[in-house]
């Protein structure tokens, strides 16, 4: 049972050193602009996956429509076979 104490002693020591690097990154000059920077992407990047989910679910709903339509249409084999309009000399 020592592992998962170790696991959590290296994602510890991750996690201060990220802290730091970042608090280190803020002090430089542009790094808080740039912390912003990639703080807005985070931000769009989520929203992108939300938007992605969205289409997903669109698309599975298409294919449904698209099965429905397929199913009511007529194939040409099943429709009514085409008559040609008799001409007058064979009416009489």
């Amino acid at each position: 049972m020592a592992k998962p104490k170790k696991e959590k002693d290296v994602l510890a020591r991750l996690a201060t050193r990220g802290e730091d690097v970042l608090s280190k990154l803020a002090e430089l000059p542009g790094g808080a602009k740039a912390l912003k920077a990639f703080n807005e992407l985070r931000e769009r990047v989520d929203e992108l996956g939300k938007k992605v989910r969205g289409i997903e679910a669109l698309e599975e709903r298409v294919a449904q429509l698209e099965k429905q339509v397929a199913a009511q249409t007529l194939k040409p084999a099943e429709r009514a076979p085409r008559t040609k309009p008799k001409s007058p000399a064979e009416s009489s």
